[in-house]
């Protein structure tokens, strides 16, 4: 999406191999439809002097119907390439659920790819550009929201795991047990100051340190082309992490029983949003120098305040808690009552085997008399029509 919605410079070396996945399913994709429409001039002219807000309603995609014929035809490719890829998806979730002989809602499966006309899988026209677009845009707008309740959830899990742990040991164990809890949050909330995300002073150290430069000779413009790796002139959201490095090793150090590497990166990503809500004033997620220099003078970038760290910031609330144990606590039923169903099924399959055993056994009994008999008669018959006639 990073390249649906930035201007393309005649400069920019970006390639399609340089992009950095943008976590969405359809990520290729998307990737290839650019990366072949930013090679037509028209189409990237257009693409140079739209904002994000036309981009979202659909002007960008009507310029489709301009492009060069072998831009375009590159395009019907890769849709016909990407529903052949959705059509054997749709045929490998049938047969996972179930098997041929399962009825599957094709209609519904295809509503997880709305990126494309499915009533056109041939070629790729103006509605797919305008799907796309607003496909993506859509879905990372939600990609950052989802993070953070995946986040919670799993820290929602850990106080979980911990607290049940509590409830296996006897009183002293697990006074000792908290004792090392408390230890180990102090320890991981003594750290050096960390810096407000996108301020001057964190954006100096990142110069000095990272960069081996002199702070007094700190210049914002130097700054933003030295760390807009992909030379295309904005820092995307990739780039603009890759800042806050520094200030993450501040609080957070692998090797360390009380750092834990997951909060580390939602720390990451709570600096790169707040950074984002402060300087990227169109909201395409993308941040231009203008925009970066902009923000270099406003008084937050002097003199900001204090940053409020994920330990000062509780994940969830006491009531998220009780209802995420009250759900675990339920799934833990429902799977409990499902075992218990599926031992009654095992006992009543063993019963049932054992009649049939039963009754195999009594069949057994009453023929081996029957063919006794049979075997005697045939036996004195044998006898009697072998035996010489006296007269």
């Amino acid at each position: 999406i990073a390249s649906v919605s930035r201007p393309v410079s005649h400069e920019s070396k970006m390639s399609l191999k340089q992009t950095v996945d943008t976590g969405l399913h359809y990520d290729r994709y998307l990737r290839e439809v650019i990366d072949f429409l930013e090679k037509d001039q028209h189409f990237r002219e257009k693409l140079h002097n739209t904002d994000m807000e036309d981009i979202k309603q659909g002007k960008l995609a009507k310029e489709l119907d301009f492009v060069s014929h072998h831009v375009r035809t590159k395009l019907d490719e890769l849709k016909r390439q990407e529903v052949n890829r959705l059509r054997t998806l749709i045929k490998a979730k049938q047969d996972l659920e179930g098997g041929n002989d399962i009825a599957v809602d094709h209609q519904a499966l295809l509503k997880q790819f709305e990126y494309l006309n499915h009533m056109n899988p041939h070629t790729f026209e103006v509605d797919d550009l305008d799907r796309l677009i607003k496909s993506a845009t859509n879905d990372l707008e939600n990609y950052d929201k989802e993070r953070h309740e995946e986040f919670k959830r799993y820290e929602m899990m850990k106080e979980h795991d911990r607290r049940e742990h509590l409830k296996t040991l006897d009183e002293e164990d697990r006074r000792r047990e908290e004792e090392h809890y408390e230890e180990m949050r102090k320890k991981h909330a003594d750290h050096p100051k960390v810096n407000h995300p996108g301020s001057q002073n964190q954006l100096k150290e990142v110069w000095e340190e990272a960069d081996g430069l002199d702070p007094e000779d700190f210049d914002p413009k130097t700054f933003f082309n030295l760390h807009d790796t992909n030379g295309d002139g904005f820092f995307d959201e990739q780039e603009l992490e890759a800042l806050f490095t520094k200030e993450l090793e501040k609080i957070y150090d692998p090797t360390n029983e009380e750092d834990d590497m997951v909060e580390m990166e939602e720390e990451r990503l709570r600096m790169r949003e707040h950074v984002m809500n402060e300087v990227d004033s169109n909201k395409d997620r993308l941040v231009s120098l203008d925009e970066f220099l902009v923000a270099t003078k406003k008084k937050e970038f002097l003199e900001p305040d204090s940053w409020e760290t994920l330990e000062q910031n509780q994940a969830y609330t006491e009531e998220e808690m009780r209802e995420f144990e009250e759900h675990l606590a339920q799934q833990e039923q429902d799977l409990n009552q499902k075992a218990f169903d599926l031992q009654k099924q095992r006992e009543e399959l063993e019963r049932q085997q054992e009649q049939l055993n039963a009754q195999k056994m009594e069949l057994q009994q009453v023929q081996q008399p029957l063919t006794h008999s049979y075997s005697t008669t045939l036996c004195f018959f044998s006898i009697n029509i072998t035996k010489p006639d006296p007269n």
